[in-house]
């Protein structure tokens, strides 16, 4: 292997380069935060959206519904980061408990572990002859060992120190801007009903919009996302307006 101008070249036996242009892979590796937007983001639009419409068919006025719109707002974010914090929290405990566990292992009943270590490799169509090298060499680095052990045996990542604060904070934040959207009409409309049509158009366009950013982010058919995220939320709304206005004619 060879470095020239900062492009990589591998050569096979008789020197000959076989790959002659430098590879940059691109990989999307802000998962975690992106799926706590998409948490705060569809409900903070979807829940508050529901409350106005059910306020709205209960014929509350413009200013009830902004005030309890917001107080519901206030109490999901922290409910909901709240809940991305001790899930966060909870990861991280489990896999600090696993590699106290899988380290205990190694130091009592290393022969076992290595046998493991063989098996693993052994899934992937190595032989003997190829993974024992493997296996001494892990052996010898016993950090480098369990980092394996804990990636290929238990399938678990080593959680990001502060996760749980980061979750917290982007599921709540998002909640909020999403919470915001179907109520901004209430808050220059002073007729509920009026409002309550300005927010339908409103927050069905931001559904879309969110919808179709969702998919691209997460591999989907972004426009199946967009109307699938749209319909959800229209079906939550439609329900609570119904319901508010069966009770009101009790």
């Amino acid at each position: 292997m060879a470095l020239n101008g900062g492009k990589t070249f591998v050569q096979d036996e008789e020197k000959q380069p076989l790959l002659l242009e430098e590879h940059t892979e691109k990989h999307f590796t802000a998962g975690e935060v992106v799926r706590d937007i998409i948490i705060g983001v569809s409900d903070g639009l979807t829940v508050p959206f529901a409350l106005a419409a059910g306020l709205s068919g209960a014929n509350a006025s413009s200013a009830l519904v902004l005030t309890a719109g917001l107080a519901e707002v206030a109490a999901g974010a922290i409910s909901m980061g709240l809940g991305g914090y001790l899930a966060a929290k909870s990861e991280a405990d489990h896999y600090n408990r696993e590699l106290q566990r899988e380290q205990d292992e190694i130091d009592t009943v290393p022969d076992v572990e290595a046998a493991e270590i063989a098996d693993i490799l052994s899934q992937y169509g190595l032989g003997p002859e190829e993974y024992g090298p493997v296996v001494t060499s892990l052996r010898d680095n016993p950090k480098a060992w369990l980092e394996f052990m804990m990636k290929f045996e238990l399938g678990l990542e080593k959680p990001e120190p502060r996760r749980a604060l980061v979750s917290a904070a982007t599921i709540a934040l998002s909640y909020v801007a999403g919470g915001l959207v179907p109520l901004l009409p209430y808050m220059v409309v002073p007729e509920a009903g009026r409002a309550m049509a300005v927010s339908v158009a409103v927050t069905l366009a931001a559904l879309l919009f969110f919808g179709f950013v969702k998919g691209r982010f997460t591999g989907d058919r972004p426009f199946f996302s967009a109307v699938q995220t749209t319909v959800v939320g229209a079906l939550a709304s439609a329900a609570a307006y119904a319901m508010a206005r069966a009770v009101q004619s009790i």
